[in-house]
């Protein structure tokens, strides 16, 4: 990430506020992109900043989040549009952005599936299309229903709209008894300017871009607009079958034609990485005239018995990954810097713009991440790798690709004005007036202010209501924002005393449009319905640090109800000890987000206000997973030595669908030890830990699959 301290010069502590960064900024960038289609950062910023969370991961592996946006896909579906399940997640792509990395994938694969170099492994490559990923079921050769990705696990029943859409037939012949088809929404350049003329033309809302316009045209309540928009379709994959298509990838998408499906006339078959880059080469030759929207070439393993060994990572298939193009360029004047304070304290810097058209679309925003990217130096006066000196009034280079914020990649020193000042950066926090501190290894500066800086307080209750959390019908981020502001709501817990306080209508409090009778007991009923709640959405809404939605879950499901995690938070208090042990044992959790989780309930203030909430609702026990029949369910396993049967990626992902913990030391918490032939250390400390030790062949008769 240009500007930003080297990933090998992080220490330890800033590597964990990077990530706890990244998490945060990625977050609001999946939702803003899947749920919004309001995108807020360019493909190329969240791609590297994906880069550089996985690179602080590689590096500090102890520091992953449990919430790591490695882990994340899309984003929740929007209101407005009934929900539907996916019977096979819907899942992203790992990305490459050089020949190296393109090697690296075919290098993998081969390791993975223990493959020779120089053995046959033949790929597809296709266009990779900046649209809207979309589900389409058919039951005995009729269309039966339409979703979007949404989070990959559910998404929005969109049928009626895509049943407009030419290239999406209604029926289909000689298909299996149940076909889901997957592929892209998207919507050509000439479409596309024509159906902006047009929205201009009528004083409406134009689009950013074919993207946003495709995405936001599926994506109408009425299908009859949906029906006036030009929209087209392209087959890529399929979800659940009630039988295979055919044994290649390639053949595959060549029944998906046959069958009347349009699919990209440019995937070929490729013989290695060789062919791949050369077919990537190929069509960023034709990217300008290809008359649509691509941002990369896919390529995809193409035996899909293959494929079903490979299997899947967390969010991301093993066998696919995605080659995406450079980022698009334009020069621009750096207006102003403007500070944003968010829900942790963290003052942002932002770049205001004077607005440029880049690829087509008009941006005036970029991020400037922390004062050492703005001075170029880090606090002790070091130059920072690719760092630039940043004064407003300066011309900047900035890239984009596909969406309205860019990136700063270059300042042009020969075009400043003579009066240009380098910038100074607050110390004191713009909404509050509290000290704005800089903790020594912190890239970041931070509000002292708490819960008295209206900043984070709304934040904070804006997160508590958030879909993820509460979920509250009608009291969202603008609402918090009003009850806030008029000394209704300060914490959490005055949410659930609003009827006690204010009777039977908000009208009484004082006489706001929109708020009445009606809609206040409308209010009151929603807020109710919330009393009920997951112990894992509770856990998540409490907005601890570095605790997201994923860690929130694990430590729902390792704890089971809120009484033994409250009482489990209070006996890690001194971080050490038996239910400290437990923990930071828990497969995700670390010590970093450990000792969050026991400071915030240690500390009175915060303890109190998680009381007072507390005792308004009913907090339901967390579902345990589903492993009856399994023999390893819930044990801690270890690998060690050469595994001759499977890879050792195989083995810990089948022990882990078996509902067994994976872990890469020996303990006296480890029940199995799984020892190869080279077995060393880890045997031996078994050994004297007397703990259960098992051949391979052991392993696999423990777990049936011999």
């Amino acid at each position: 990430m240009t500007g930003a301290t080297a990933i090998e010069d992080l220490t330890e502590a800033q590597a964990r506020e990077e990530l706890a960064r990244l998490a945060d900024e990625l977050g609001r960038a999946n939702t803003a992109y899947h749920r919004d289609d309001a995108p807020e950062i360019t493909d190329a910023d969240y791609d590297a900043l994906k880069r550089r969370n996985a690179a602080i991961e590689a590096r500090f592996p102890a520091l992953k989040r449990a919430d790591s946006p490695s882990d994340q896909v899309g984003a929740r579906p929007g209101e407005g549009f009934a929900k539907i399940e996916h019977a096979v997640r819907m899942m992203s792509l790992g990305n490459a952005f050089d020949d190296e990395d393109v090697t690296g994938f075919d290098t993998g694969i081969r390791k993975y599936l223990g493959l020779a170099a120089d053995a046959a492994l033949a790929y597809t490559a296709e266009p990779k299309i900046d649209g809207l990923s979309l589900s389409l079921r058919y039951e005995a050769g009729i269309l039966m229903q339409a979703a979007t990705r949404g989070d990959g696990a559910i998404g929005e029943n969109v049928t009626e709209n895509a049943r407009t859409i030419g290239d999406i037939p209604d029926r289909i012949a000689a298909a299996p008894e149940i076909l889901e088809v997957r592929g892209e929404v998207y919507m050509s350049h000439a479409d596309f300017a024509t159906l902006n003329e047009r929205q201009a033309g009528a004083g409406a809302k134009t689009f950013a871009n074919p993207r946003n316009a495709a995405a936001g045209s599926l994506r109408q309540l009425d299908p009859a607009i949906t029906k006036d928009r030009p929209l087209r379709f392209f087959a890529y994959g399929w979800g659940v079958l009630s039988e295979p298509l055919a044994g290649t990838q390639f053949a595959a998408i060549e029944r998906l034609a046959a069958m009347g499906f349009a699919t990209n006339p440019l995937t070929v078959l490729c013989a290695g990485p060789g062919d791949m880059l050369a077919q990537y080469r190929e069509i960023e030759t034709q990217r300008a005239t290809l008359g649509y929207d691509i941002d990369g070439v896919v390529y995809k393993v193409d035996d899909l018995a293959l494929q079903a060994r490979l299997g899947v990572r967390s969010t991301t298939p093993r066998w696919a990954i995605a080659h995406k193009f450079p980022a698009e360029l334009a020069w621009t004047r750096l207006e102003a810097i403007d500070i944003q304070v968010g829900r942790t304290g963290a003052l942002s810097p932002v770049a205001r713009l004077t607005p440029v058209t880049v690829g087509g679309v008009v941006v005036s925003n970029a991020t400037l991440h922390n004062e050492d990217y703005i001075a170029g130096r880090d606090a002790s006066g070091n130059a920072i790798r690719d760092g630039k000196d940043i004064r407003v009034g300066d011309w900047v280079q900035v890239y984009r690709a596909g969406d309205v914020i860019p990136k700063l990649a270059d300042v042009d020193l020969a075009k400043r004005p003579a009066d240009a000042a380098p910038y100074v950066f607050p110390d004191i926090c713009p909404e509050c007036g509290s000290a704005a501190i800089r903790e020594q290894g912190d890239a970041v500066r931070r509000c002292s202010g708490g819960m008295i800086c209206p900043a984070q307080a709304v934040e904070k209750l804006k997160h508590f209501v958030s879909r993820k959390a509460f979920d509250i019908d009608g009291l969202g981020s603008k609402q918090v924002e009003q009850f806030h502001s008029d000394g209704w709501i300060a914490e959490p817990a005055d949410i659930f005393t609003l009827r006690d306080r204010y009777g039977s209508g908000l009208q009484q409090l004082k006489n706001r449009d929109g708020w009445g009778e009606k809609s206040a007991e409308n209010l009151f009923r929603a807020i109710d319905e919330k009393r009920s709640i997951p112990l894992g959405r509770l856990i998540f809404a409490l907005g601890i640090r570095h605790v997201g939605e994923a860690a929130s879950n694990l430590l729902a499901t390792h704890y089971g109800s809120w009484y033994a995690f409250e009482r489990a938070m209070g006996e890690a208090e001194a971080q050490e000890g038996a239910a400290w042990e437990d923990l930071t044992a828990i497969d995700g959790v670390g010590a970093v987000m450990a000792g969050s989780l026991v400071t915030a309930f240690a500390q009175d203030g915060e303890r109190a206000s998680i009381d007072r909430l507390v005792a308004h609702l009913d907090v339901e026990d967390a579902a345990r997973p589903d492993t009856d029949g399994s023999p390893v369910a819930g044990l801690t396993v270890v690998f060690t030595g050469t595994l001759e049967m499977m890879t050792r990626a195989e083995a810990k992902a089948r022990a882990e669908a078996l509902g067994a913990r994976v872990s890469g030391s020996v303990s006296a918490r480890t029940d199995i030890v799984i020892a190869g032939p080279g077995a060393g250390s880890k045997a031996r400390k078994a050994a004297e830990l007397g703990i259960r030790t098992l051949d391979e062949d052991g392993w696999l008769d423990l777990i049936g699959a011999r």
